[in-house]
């Protein structure tokens, strides 16, 4: 999670690129760097969820100041009258919008800012019956009883 942040931290927009390259000889500022050309930002959620999963669990306010860094470069760089817009270089204090917005942005990027900034995401949701699904839609733990044909005959509704 430090490094999915830090992917945001250390460009001027502070949005991360689309891939970095590591630099296992470099020092502490200098271990990572944007890969070959990769320096678009597509609003991707990974970042966002990793962060709400380690403050979900541990509670800790530093995953909030990086989960509230990553939204105020989100809202400085890729707001724009009607949606956001993925940008074309990371690198620049001022990048360029795309003017496309993939669809995963407000089902999955913006709801894991949503609930790492709710005060009790446990009063949200509880991780121990949902979990989300690759779109970010929770879904909620099936716990039934197996029947003959085990837990997965009695969802398919055979017995």
């Amino acid at each position: 999670t430090e490094t999915c942040y830090q992917m945001y931290h250390r460009q001027p927009s502070h949005l991360a690129p689309e891939a970095v390259e590591f630099n296992n000889d470099g020092t502490a500022n200098n271990d990572m760097h944007v890969w070959q050309s990769a320096s678009h930002y597509l609003l991707r959620p990974e970042a966002a969820e990793a962060i709400f999963y380690m403050f979900y669990y541990t509670g800790d306010p530093k995953y909030r100041r990086m989960a509230g860094e990553i939204y105020e470069a989100i809202e400085a760089h890729t707001k724009t009258t009607y949606g956001y817009s993925a940008v074309r270089d990371v690198r620049s204090e001022n990048p360029q919008m795309r003017n496309e917005m993939e669809t995963f942005f407000l089902a999955e990027t913006m709801k894991y800012l949503y609930l790492t900034f709710h005060p009790n995401p446990r009063d949200v949701l509880d991780l121990d019956e949902f979990v989300f699904t690759t779109e970010a839609h929770p879904l909620r733990i099936f716990r039934g009883a197996a029947s003959k044909g085990g837990a997965g005959a009695a969802f398919l509704g055979r017995s």
